[in-house]
């Protein structure tokens, strides 16, 4: 018997996602270059239809036509490797699925290879970590629709159920499933910096011990501000150390390591021009942390105020939670606006209702408010930011003195807080009608002649700054 579906990489992530698909009664043929790897999956399989394959021509041969296979090697190079390998097997209408974080212009161009050799190829973003794979990621497909609909049955069986449905979609064509997983990684970067920021001015700021900052967390995750982020991170500060007995957080090394997708968001949304400062300080964030021994060394020659904030802390913890709120709100705002952005200058045609619902469970942002945020894109497709929209709108109106508060308060106590900041920042000058990009323009044009618009009529002007009158 042919199986059903295949899979190329049998990691943890492949293994897991081998299991689910096979206990969804799909036939699944598994091959990785290490033979360990295939031979550890067949360890976890019970009766599972699964079937191993020890060579890349015996699985491609054990595969039913039109085949679908899916990669989960690691992004980059590896990708094109097994795909090199992979082409002379295959046969016009087989289908390819990239399951890994691979960049979205990656994607496009072995979409294009793909189309070369009359196959159908798919960017899918997967999102969930090992458990998801197991028991339910969400999928965020890209690429060529047909391919999309030969294997949604099988992707709405192993996916998580969300509010309305099983958590995948498709999202359009080329590379836009990988775009929309890369922005997610960048939404969860800056979520996970706010909560980090949180911790910090919890714990250096007022005293707190990681569990009554877990409570304090715990309380927030009763809410409106539910996610599985906050509700993993009550969790982390709970955990003992088993070698020491004191709280494992505490042991671990505060510098933060990353994979590339929330850089790669940030360098997209430079290249568009959409406004996501938030995310890219969190990336920033990121890398300043990586400068440990640097760190160590200017802590001794840099001397700031005393890390303690001068607030009590029913009062502190008030004002954390609208900031908490409206920092939240935010990043997701910049990474929706982000997607709107790209759906635009790729021709993706993005659904924002569509992204938020297959967000809603499964993944690692996922979070009670994206249900809320799905229904004002519903009500509103082009809504430029979400915090114009009621109930968020309703969030600045109520928090914006907290987050001001708190930011003033970290900044006085030398705790930083480039997340809360940048928030703010954004927030502001979003709002702002008039900003000083007046004068930028004017030195550009000044040392450039790059011209400038005027506010009373249209057109593009050049003055001789030099030879101009002066008072």
């Amino acid at each position: 018997m042919k199986a059903q579906f295949g899979i190329i990489g049998l990691a943890t992530m492949g293994q897991n996602l081998a299991l689910n698909i096979a206990r969804h009664n799909f036939s699944v043929a598994g091959y990785n270059r290490s033979a360990e790897r295939t031979q550890a999956l067949m360890a976890r399989v019970k009766d599972e239809p699964i079937l191993p394959t020890f060579a890349l021509s015996e699985f491609v041969s054990v595969l039913a036509r039109p085949r679908a296979i899916l990669l989960m090697v690691q992004a980059g190079r590896p990708v094109d490797e097994v795909l090199s390998e992979l082409f002379p097997l295959l046969e016009p209408g087989d289908l390819l699925i990239d399951g890994g974080n691979s960049h979205f212009a990656d994607t496009e161009r072995r979409i294009r290879e793909a189309e070369s050799r009359g196959l159908l190829y798919l960017g899918v973003g997967i999102s969930g970590g090992e458990a998801g794979a197991l028991k339910g990621p969400a999928l965020m497909a890209g690429g060529h629709v047909e391919g999309y609909a030969r294997v949604e049955p099988i992707f709405k069986a192993i996916a998580a159920q969300g509010l309305d449905g099983p958590c995948t979609g498709y999202f359009g064509p080329g590379g836009s499933g990988h775009y929309v997983k890369m922005v997610h990684n960048g939404i969860e970067y800056a979520i996970m910096q706010i909560i980090a920021e949180c911790y910090d001015l919890l714990k250096r700021g007022l005293g707190f011990t990681p569990p009554e900052i877990a409570a304090v967390f715990a309380e927030w995750n009763q809410g409106e501000l539910e996610s599985y982020l906050l509700g993993i991170t009550v969790d982390i500060l709970r955990t003992r150390d088993s070698e020491t007995g004191g709280f494992l957080v505490e042991a671990i090394k505060d510098a933060a390591e990353q994979k590339g997708t929330g850089k790669w968001s940030t360098q997209a949304a430079l290249d568009l021009g959409a406004p996501t400062p938030t995310i890219a300080e969190a990336v920033f964030a990121r890398i300043v942390s990586a400068l440990k021994e640097e760190r160590l060394g200017a802590e001794k020659i840099l001397p700031g105020p005393t890390p303690r904030l001068s607030l009590a802390p029913r009062e502190l913890l008030e004002d954390l939670r609208k900031a908490y709120a409206l920092a939240l709100v935010t990043a997701y705002a910049q990474g929706f606006r982000q997607l709107q952005d790209a759906s635009s200058e790729h021709g993706y045609g993005f659904s924002l209702a569509e992204v938020a619902r297959v967000w809603t469970a499964g993944c690692i942002i996922r979070a009670r408010m994206l249900g809320v945020m799905r229904e004002a894109f519903q009500r509103e497709p082009n809504l430029p930011l979400l915090v114009l929209a009621e109930p968020f709108r309703k969030l600045w109106h109520e928090g914006q003195g907290s987050l001001r508060n708190v930011v003033c308060l970290a900044h006085r106590a030398g705790i930083p807080v480039p997340a809360f900041s940048s928030t703010l920042n954004f927030l502001d000058s979003y709002r702002t009608g008039r900003l000083p990009a007046n004068l930028i323009q004017a030195q550009r044009d000044y040392f450039g002649a790059h011209t400038y618009e005027r506010l009373d009529r249209p057109g593009k002007f050049h003055t001789r700054w030099e030879e101009a009158p002066r008072c």
